[in-house]
This record gives C-alpha cells, structure tokens and sequence, in this order.
C-alpha cells in the first residue's frame, strides 16, 4: 500500500483546497464590491439632490431618484446571489477535489459578466439622460 493513500484527502490536496479558498474569497470581494456599488448608486441620487438645494437650483425629476434607488437594490441584490453562489460553488469544489471528480462550472463567470453589462447599460442611460 502506498504512503499517499493513508492521508486524507484534505491533506493530500492542501494546495488545491488553498487555491479554492483563495478562489472563494476573490468572488466574496466581488460580491462586495459590487453590493458597495449598488449602494453609492441608491445614495449618489440623494446627494445630487442636496447638492442642487445648496447652490438653489431645481433638483432634478423624483423618477430619476426612483430610478437610481432601484438600479442600486438590483446591484445590492445582485452582489448577495454573487456571493451566496460562491459559497455554493465552493463547497461543491470541495467535495469534487476530494473526490477526484472536479468538473469546472462558468454559473459564477456568467452571473459576473451579466453584472457588468447591468452597470455598462445603467452608466451610459444615466450618461445620456444627463447629458
């Protein structure tokens, strides 16, 4: 009996498991960033708003308000199913490496671009809007 098959899985593939972790706590900041964002965007329309009072303008429309509070719990939402993903996708890699069975998954990958393209479409109607 080889030496190898007496140690347990997780400490056979201590670097696999390593790089995973480190895999996981890359989409948790991801997952953050991207909750943080949503949460400057619902908080960007109230600034603008009290910053237009202060020089005594007309603030804008509350429909753009309306909108930007719900472009931000999108992205708030959107950076929480991220992150719970990733818990998901990490456990289930988990197991695969132990079990020798790891089979890659682009759920993550998919969900992250859908995000950015989110945020591309949201800046440039806000650009446009403003303009």
């Amino acid at each position: 009996m080889n030496e190898q098959d007496n140690i347990h899985p997780r400490v056979r593939n201590r670097r696999v498991h390593l790089a995973n972790e480190r895999t996981f706590l890359s989409w948790i900041r991801t997952s953050i960033g991207i909750m943080a964002f949503g949460f400057v965007v619902e908080k960007f329309a109230l600034f603008v708003k009290q910053f237009y009072l202060i020089l005594g303008k007309q603030p804008f429309h509350s429909s753009e308000a309306e909108y930007s509070t719900f472009f931000g719990i999108v992205l708030i939402s959107l950076g929480g199913l991220m992150g719970f993903l990733a818990f998901i996708r990490y456990k289930k890699i988990e197991k695969q490496i132990d079990e020798d069975t790891y089979q890659p998954s682009t759920l993550l990958d998919i969900l992250l671009i859908i995000c950015l393209l989110i945020i591309l479409v949201f800046l440039i109607v806000y650009l446009i809007r403003s303009i």
